[in-house]
């Protein structure tokens, strides 16, 4: 029975691929990858000789209607991308759309993604949040942190290493210099490392060490003024 398998590949440490991750991509048909590079060393670390499309953001509009045929005509695929689970500031919603729209069945394995060791770490209330991912480059950027500026619950964003400072430079801007901020990069990896205080002493950080690696900030939401009465008469 023909099925598309969405299956998270380890954010770093290869010890936290799964045994169904691997067994499910041995098994597959074919294997969508972001990056045939890429992934083609964690297949050969896992002896995976299951052929390899590539897939990624330039070309799934193109590829959707010949892989929606593939999957009608029996085959079993299964997606990845570089890291950590597809679809999450990944390729994969477009298909995983398609094939909900053409009854096919779609089974995503859980597993490695980046933004929730770092909710957890930043020590930010985690009942609450919101998923930004990457800002807009230029147009919408304003606009967005405008928005957010009144939003309640902890916010999560990616963030490009070389954009860090500019962007905790505008969450000074937008949010406040005390707002709490964690920022936590190369995660599961061996210089793994979070960061934590208000914007401008964190901002301070990166400024005198520019930093290196996969970044994930996470950011307390606004504090509204009932909420602090009630901190300050506890």
């Amino acid at each position: 029975m023909s099925k598309l398998y969405i299956v998270p590949t380890p954010i770093g440490n290869l010890e936290d691929m799964t045994f169904r991750a691997i067994k499910v991509l041995k098994e597959a048909d074919l294997i969508l990858a972001e990056d045939t590079r890429t992934s083609g060393k964690l297949l050969k670390h896992f002896e995976i000789s299951t052929h390899m499309h590539s897939h990624h953001m330039h070309n799934e509009h193109k590829t959707v209607d010949n892989l929606i045929a593939r999957l009608k005509g029996g085959e079993t695929i299964a997606l990845i991308s570089d890291a950590g689970t597809p679809a999450i500031s990944d390729p994969g919603f477009l298909l995983t759309r398609a094939c909900v729209e053409n009854n096919i069945e779609v089974d995503c394995l859980p597993g490695a993604t980046a933004f929730v060791p770092a909710l957890v770490n930043s020590g930010l209330p985690n009942d609450r949040f919101i998923f930004e991912g990457f800002l807009p480059e230029k147009k919408g950027r304003q606009t967005r942190y405008l928005a957010l500026a009144e939003e309640t619950r902890t916010m999560i964003f990616y963030v490009s290493p070389h954009k860090l400072v500019k962007t905790l430079a505008e969450f000074v801007e937008y949010f406040g210099a005390e707002r709490q901020v964690s920022i936590s990069r190369e995660l599961s990896k061996l210089h793994e490392e979070t960061i934590r205080g208000t914007a401008e002493e964190v901002l301070k950080h990166f400024e005198a060490k520019p930093p290196k690696g996969e970044i994930v900030a996470v950011v307390s939401g606004k504090i509204s003024v009932k909420d602090k009465r009630k901190d300050h008469d506890e």
